[in-house]
C-alpha cells in the first residue's frame, strides 16, 4: 500500500557563502526549469528513452520525464508513477485545489501511471472527479482488486472502480495484498485475454517467498512491492526474479512512509548528487530505486505539488549507478 511522503520544510536564510541546503520547494527555480527543459529532453533521447518537452502557457517549462520499457511488452511507461494512498482520500465533490495541482503537473511532466485502490477509501472517486475537471483520460490506469468475498464481488468492484476512475478500460489491475489471489487471478486471466484490462499484477507487503513464486509462473506483468534504500528485503530473490522473468516492479513506500527523510533532515546533500542530477534527498532516494535494473516505476503519494515537482525530477536525468547507491546506503546505515 502506498503512504504519503513526509518531508521537513526547511527555509533557512542563505548568504553567498553559505552551505546550500537541499529541500522540496526549492527544486523547481522558473528560470532553471525553462533551461532543462530542453536540454534534459536531449539527454533521455541520447539514452534511447522516448521524451517531449511539455510548455503550458503561464507555467514553468517542465521536461518529460524519462521512460522505460515493461518487461513483458516492451512499451515504454515515464518511469515516475503517483500513487494515491491517502493523499486522495478527500472528498471527491469538494474543489481540492492542491490534489488537482498534483495531477495537472504529473501530466505537464509527462507522468502516467496512477495507482489507486478500494483500500484507499475515497482515492478513487477522487481520481475520476479530477481527470473529469481537466478533461484528460490519458492516464495509465492502475488499481487493485481487494476482497475475500469471492468472484463476483470481485468483478463488482473492479467494475465500480472503473466508474469512479473514469477509466474506459484498466491499464493495470493488481490483486491487492494476494487478497483472493487465486480467484481473481482467474477472472484477470479471462479480462485480459479479453482486452478488458492489458496487464495483471498482485502486490505484497511481507510474502515475498509468494511474491517470486508468482514471478516465476509466468502468470504476471508486474508486482507492487515496498523497496527503498533502507528496505532492500527483494533484492536477494525477487528482483532477480522479476529480471529473469520479464516482470515489471513497481515500487510502493519509496520514502519509507516519510523515515528517511528523517533520517536525512540535518544531513547535508553530499556533492556527488549533481553528477546525477538530483538537488534534494528525495531525489536521491527515487534514483536510488531506479538504479536497479529490476525497477520499472517507483509510486511515490503526494497532495502537495511541490513534493509533486520534486518527485518527478528524480525521473529527469541518471539513475544512480552502483557506486552511488553504495555510498547512499553508506550514509543511511552506516
Amino acid at each position: 500500500m502506498q503512504h504519503s511522503s513526509q518531508h521537513p520544510s526547511q527555509h533557512p536564510s542563505q548568504g553567498p557563502n553559505e552551505p546550500r541546503r537541499h529541500d522540496r520547494r526549492t527544486f523547481l527555480g522558473g528560470a532553471a526549469s525553462v533551461a532543462m527543459a530542453g536540454a534534459l529532453a536531449s539527454d533521455s533521447l541520447a539514452a534511447g528513452n522516448s521524451a517531449s518537452v511539455s510548455v503550458v502557457k503561464d507555467r514553468p517549462a517542465c521536461s518529460a520525464i524519462r521512460r522505460g520499457r515493461i518487461p513483458s511488452t516492451g512499451e515504454l511507461l515515464p518511469r515516475i508513477g503517483l500513487g494515491t494512498s491517502r493523499t486522495f482520500d478527500v472528498d471527491p465533490a469538494a474543489e481540492n485545489p492542491d490534489e488537482l495541482e498534483v495531477v495537472k503537473r504529473f501530466l505537464d511532466w509527462g507522468g502516467s501511471l496512477i495507482d489507486s485502490s478500494p483500500m484507499y477509501k475515497r482515492a478513487e472517486a477522487v481520481v475520476g472527479a479530477l481527470s473529469g475537471r481537466l478533461q484528460r483520460d490519458d492516464f495509465f490506469y492502475a488499481t487493485k482488486v481487494w476482497t475475500d468475498e469471492g468472484k463476483e464481488a470481485g468483478i463488482a468492484q473492479m467494475t465500480r472502480s472503473e466508474e469512479l476512475m473514469g477509466a474506459k478500460h484498466f491499464d493495470l489491475m493488481q490483486v491487492h495484498n494476494l487478497v483472493g489471489l487465486d480467484v481473481h487471478m482467474e477472472t484477470l486471466k479471462e479480462w485480459k485475454a479479453s482486452g478488458r484490462v492489458r496487464y495483471v499484477g498482485v502486490t505484497e507487503m511481507q510474502d515475498f517467498a509468494k511474491v517470486e513464486e508468482l514471478v516465476a509462473s509466468d502468470a504476471l506483468d508486474f508486482i507492487q512491492i515496498p523497496y527503498s534504500v533502507t528496505d532492500r528485503r527483494v533484492e536477494e530473490r525477487v528482483l532477480p526474479a522479476c529480471i529473469e522473468h520479464g516482470v515489471g516492479v513497481l515500487v510502493m513506500r519509496p520514502f519509507q512512509a516519510g523515515k528517511l527523510f528523517a533520517a536525512t533532515k540535518e544531513l547535508e546533500l553530499p556533492g556527488w548528487a549533481a553528477d546525477f542530477g538530483a538537488s534534494s534527498w528525495g531525489q536521491l532516494f527515487l534514483k536510488f530505486i531506479l538504479g536497479h535494473d529490476a525497477m520499472t516505476v517507483p509510486i511515490p503519494a503526494t497532495s502537495k505539488p511541490h513534493h509533486l515537482d520534486d518527485n518527478m525530477g528524480a525521473g529527469v536525468g541518471p539513475a544512480l549507478d552502483g557506486a552511488a547507491r553504495g555510498k547512499l546506503i553508506a550514509i543511511l546505515e552506516g
